[in-house]
């Protein structure tokens, strides 16, 4: 009787991290001379974090996905939980930018970053890019 070799488990080769969401860190640090952290903890029980923040300024980017598709933060429950990190987050002093996957490295991003440290500078609010 002939021995049949045992089937292997084919492993997942793992890319180098480099997706275009770390791309992000990097267009801070180069475009806005600002440390951007990826996945920050920022609450001292719960284990919430922000996609990016850049903790100098307590500004934090939160990048929703499934907008179209109905992911998670679509759902009245994904929705409603992510309400009450948003308002925690506030009360705790950050400022929260949301945007999605195709806007996380766009120029509009960096420039509501820009804003919001130029708010900070001149001591005024930042205004709305949706203001005229």
């Amino acid at each position: 009787m002939e021995q049949v070799p045992a089937k292997r488990k084919k492993t997942r080769q793992t890319k180098p991290q480099t997706p275009k969401s770390d791309f992000f860190t990097l267009l801070c640090k180069s475009d806005l001379k600002l440390d951007c952290i990826k996945e920050h903890k920022f609450h001292p029980v719960r284990r919430w974090r922000f996609d990016y923040a850049i903790p100098t300024a307590k500004i934090a980017i939160e990048v929703e996905g499934g907008v179209w598709t109905g992911g998670r933060h679509t759902s009245p429950k994904g929705f409603l939980n992510d309400m009450e990190k948003y308002n925690t987050a506030t009360i705790m002093g950050w400022r929260l930018l949301r945007t999605t996957p195709d806007r996380l490295c766009s120029n509009e991003t960096l420039q509501m970053v820009r804003d919001i440290i130029a708010g900070d500078q001149s001591g005024q609010q930042s205004t709305n890019c949706n203001q005229k």
